[in-house]
């Protein structure tokens, strides 16, 4: 295990609950969060980066910030919501490094950083941390060469720069592949994905729910001491408290909550998100802190 730097320990603590539980909300999504306010007149086309940047806002103040910490784009919100103040000082800001979208090399995918981001970049906006996801398929360790070179490249330079990088990982399938195959291989690609990146020296890691207890035992020990967190990968939040339960009870260090808390709490209008916000999407938010709370409270 990669040893965090005093100023990545700090880090990591303060996008945490006070028994020492990731959680963040995930709020970095641009073309996924325009999808869900579907009362747009124009649909999710006609939704602007402004308005975009406004519901990010209003999900800030009305859920985020009862987090230890969300995550954001540099795109739409941000610096919006640390200059205007919207950004409580107690709250973590994790700062998303990738770009929308994936492009396509040999058959795989890979991800792009947005225009200009880097680890000075990062501590510009005001984050505690930083995100950078990368497509992986562990099963295919030779031709993912590239990908293990620029995570061990970018946690170099952001531990240079003293920020936290957290590691996301998406697993897929691959073209041609039946889905019985892939989800045979799906748990043992997620454990792979921790194996290789925790070599290529990921600090912190955010993964797929790869199933199962078992599942999540394989990515703990497979992770060998680097904390992980599940994602949601929209499912609903019933199931995801479910896959953070049994993560966390296997190892986990918690969750990153994006579209199973606020998939049905956005609007075009503000009115109706602070009123959607605070009504479905903050109970869901507490339930989850409850629930990582209460696993780690148990544990010996």
């Amino acid at each position: 295990m990669t040893e965090l730097t005093t100023l990545e320990r700090r880090a990591l603590a303060k996008i945490s609950t006070a028994s020492g539980g990731m959680l963040i909300v995930a709020a970095d999504q641009r073309n996924g969060m325009k999808a869900v306010m579907k009362d747009a007149p124009n649909g999710a086309e006609g939704i602007s980066t402004e308005e975009l940047a406004d519901a990010k806002s209003d999900l800030l103040a009305f859920l985020g910030n009862k987090a230890p910490a969300i995550l954001l784009d540099p795109q739409t919100a941000l610096p919006r919501v640390v200059d205007d103040g919207t950004l409580d000082s107690d709250t973590g800001l994790v700062v998303a490094m990738d770009a929308s979208g994936f492009a396509v090399e040999n058959g795989l995918k890979r991800t792009r950083y947005v225009d200009g981001m880097t680890p000075r970049r990062v501590r510009d906006l005001g984050g505690d941390a930083a995100k950078m996801l990368w497509y992986l398929r562990a099963d295919r360790r030779d031709d993912e060469a590239a990908v293990l070179d620029d995570i061990a490249r970018l946690v170099s330079e952001c531990e240079a720069e003293g920020v936290l990088l957290i590691v996301e990982i998406l697993t897929y399938q691959l073209d041609g592949e039946s889905d019985d195959d892939y989800k045979a291989v799906f748990p043992s690609l997620i454990e792979g994905a921790a194996a290789l990146s925790v070599a290529a020296g990921a600090k912190v890691l955010k993964l797929q729910y790869p199933g199962s207890a078992e599942g999540a035992a394989a990515v703990t020990a497979a992770a060998a001491g680097v904390p992980w967190a599940v994602l949601s990968a929209g499912v609903d939040h019933e199931t995801f408290v479910g896959q953070v339960r049994t993560s966390v009870e296997n190892g986990a260090a918690g969750a990153m909550a994006g579209r199973s808390l606020w998939k049905d709490g956005l609007s075009i209008s503000s009115a109706t998100r602070e009123e959607l916000l605070t009504t479905k999407a903050l109970p869901r938010l507490v339930e989850l802190e409850s629930v990582i709370d209460e696993v780690l409270s148990a544990r010996p």
